[in-house]
């Protein structure tokens, strides 16, 4: 079986949420099939600049196909097109502009995959919402598998998106969460399977080593992920600031991650940077709790790291797909307001019956759902079940509207969109 994966970003060195999701499911899958990446020379998911060389190179196991974005993103017209589409009545040609400016638009990316595409029994597309992800899909929709890595956000609204949700073979889920808010959004149910991804644990990771690498010998709660103000970092700072200061003593929050926020001059904060995958395990393995304070999410890889590990997790609840990994999980607390974020904070870290049982909870959640064997075989089956589906029953991508259709400014804001579209905690 050949395999293609397209991607936004993808390098060792990137650890985005939905990149380092592909570059996990391109390595597992390469032992089950040929695979070939296909991405950007870019880095930066801002700019989208070129900084990596054009080419095809081996790493991990895979052959990555790197293409190159002519332009790098304008930010300003990003912003501008965002304001209009989101939040103000809009037209199909108004989306389309954004997503150009959303980027990355590689022309080279999807014209080398268009034509090859015949070379590959199906092609994995991650991200729905970005350039590449959706004119790669209108091009190859027949062989098209997308994980749609959706958050709760205004995108979710665009009209544009609908047709590439109902028009692909089949979409990989990684949250229930996301997957009834996608059916809502395209109006129907969408063939697929909840899945996620896995994540190569060590067995037997050392604290010690890293408390003595970093010299800290107090507990500690940890964050680990980009540190930015979309990823609740700033409530984080002033909820455990406070926290503090009315227990003080407690612990100490220690950050895992390349930061784009001022982190505040505080001795119980300590940022230690981006580390590579052995100190990163080290540190949740010596930490009491893992925060995830994040507003939206399509999946918590790092909470899932956590669990396997055997580490409660304490999460935003005001994000859905967190509050519903706890609640099934049964291996995390949540929070929405600071009153409910110390009281969990204390819970878990004032002794080891609780943390010891979420702990439990989580590594068996983690074996049972999130375990390589466990993804690798759902990927498989989906594969197995469309290469056996009747031709006559796969989906046709509905086409664009024509030139005047298509620049009539009829569309609702997309923010009124999604906020119809119902909220809550999947718990099943």
């Amino acid at each position: 079986m050949r395999l293609a994966v397209v991607v936004q970003r993808y390098g060792a060195d990137i650890n985005g949420g939905a990149e380092l999701h592909a570059r996990y499911v391109a390595e597992h899958l390469a032992r089950h099939a040929e695979v070939e990446v296909f991405t950007t020379c870019a880095r930066d998911y801002v700019t989208w600049a070129n900084e990596l060389p054009e080419g095809a190179s081996p790493l991990g196991g895979v052959l990555v196909r790197r293409f190159p974005v002519p332009s790098p993103r304008d930010v300003f017209a990003f912003a501008r097109r965002s304001t209009l589409v989101f939040s103000r009545p809009h037209s199909v040609q108004d989306e389309l502009s954004w997503l150009d400016s959303e980027g990355p638009a590689s022309p080279a990316l999807v014209s080398t995959l268009t034509a090859e595409q015949a070379r590959f029994d199906w092609i994995v597309v991650f991200s729905y919402r970005y350039h590449h992800a959706f004119h790669a899909v209108r091009a190859i929709a027949s062989k098209a598998v997308l994980v749609p890595t959706a958050e709760r956000d205004a995108a979710v609204g665009l009209s544009i998106f609908g047709p590439i949700f109902r028009g692909v073979r089949a979409l990989m889920f990684n949250s229930h969460e996301e997957r009834a808010m996608l059916q809502h959004a395209a109006g129907r149910d969408l063939p697929g399977v909840v899945v996620g991804v896995g994540s190569d644990v060590p067995e037997r990771p050392q604290p010690d080593r890293f408390r003595q690498k970093h010299g800290i010998t107090t507990r500690f709660a940890i964050y680990v992920g980009r540190i930015d103000e979309n990823k609740g970092c700033k409530e984080l700072f002033e909820f455990f600031q406070r926290f503090e200061r009315n227990m003080p003593g407690q612990l100490r929050l220690v950050l895992i991650g390349t930061s784009i926020l001022p982190i505040p001059d505080d001795p119980r904060i300590q940022h230690l940077g981006f580390l590579p995958d052995q100190d990163k395990f080290d540190a949740m393995a010596a930490a009491d709790v893992l925060i995830v304070p994040s507003y939206y999410e399509s999946l918590s890889m790092v909470a899932l790291e956590a669990w396997a590990l055997g580490k409660p997790v304490l999460a935003n609840g005001r994000c859905d797909v967190l509050k519903g990994q706890c609640l099934r999980s049964n291996a995390g607390l949540f929070y929405e307001n600071y009153a409910e974020f110390a009281e969990a904070l204390y819970a878990i870290t004032s002794g080891p019956g609780l943390s010891d049982a979420l702990g439990r909870d989580g590594r068996a959640y983690f074996r049972t759902h999130y375990a390589w064997p466990v993804v690798e075989r759902k990927y498989l089956e989906t594969f197995d079940r469309l290469a056996h589906e009747p031709r006559d029953t796969q989906p046709a991508l509905e086409p664009l509207p024509g030139f005047f259709a298509r620049r009539r400014r009829t569309l609702p804001p997309a923010d009124d969109v999604l906020a119809a579209i119902p909220a809550g905690a999947v718990w099943r």
